[in-house]
């Protein structure tokens, strides 16, 4: 018996239209797309409306209630001296590096007027696993999308090889134990970004039986 065997596909029946009015209540989160970094620009959410925006992207399910993320921003000058340390950094590490990506390291944070560094806490856990709280990290960083989007603003969540690099993480402040999955650019769209191909979650979707 084949594995999948026990596996029904959900009729494409079953499936929900796309959103055709924002009386819609699901409209907002169909409508939810990405922004390239290079199409951001001023304004971004200032320091209150950053908080509130965390409000609501915090609200994600959270095992044992162990609030494994923290966040922190980059703005203005921040931004450029971030991107020159970057750029010394992968010096470092890879002595041939072209100019041109040496380049991209220093000017991708100069777009985006806001730019969340999103932490994830993992230290030992005796009862919640890692990969938990993980998940519940990266939760936040599409709650923040989402809600950013909700009040006018665009985002991109990218990582790249900074977000790997424990010399960066060591600029940042992170203690042993954390690690960036994710820095969140945010700000006002120079272009309307076109909607790309989605999955049709029929094509993912199968009912069990026993």
């Amino acid at each position: 018996m084949s594995p999948n065997d026990h596996h029904t596909p959900v009729p494409r029946a079953f499936s929900i239209p796309p959103p055709d009015s924002v009386s819609d209540p699901l409209a907002a989160l169909d409508g939810r797309l990405s922004v390239p970094a290079i199409q951001l620009q001023a304004p971004g959410p200032d320091d209150a409306t950053l908080l509130r925006l965390l409000r609501s992207a915090v609200r994600v399910p959270d095992h044992g209630k162990r609030v494994p993320f923290r966040y922190i921003t980059l703005r203005d000058e921040a931004r450029k001296v971030f991107g020159e340390l970057l750029a010394k950094r992968h010096h470092v590490v890879d002595p041939d590096v072209s100019a041109a990506v040496l380049d991209k390291d220093r000017s991708r944070w100069l777009h985006a007027p806001v730019i969340v560094v999103a932490v994830a806490r993992l230290g030992p856990d005796a009862k919640i696993p890692e990969r938990e709280r993980l998940l519940t990290a990266g939760c936040t960083c599409f709650a923040l999308l989402q809600a950013a989007q909700a009040v006018g603003f665009r985002g991109c969540w990218l990582t790249g090889w900074a977000a790997y690099d424990r010399e960066v993480a060591r600029m940042l402040g992170l203690q042993d134990d954390e690690h960036v999955i994710g820095f969140i650019h945010l700000g006002t769209p120079k272009i309307d970004v076109p909607e790309r191909e989605r999955p049709d979650p029929a094509d993912l979707l199968v009912q069990w039986r026993p």
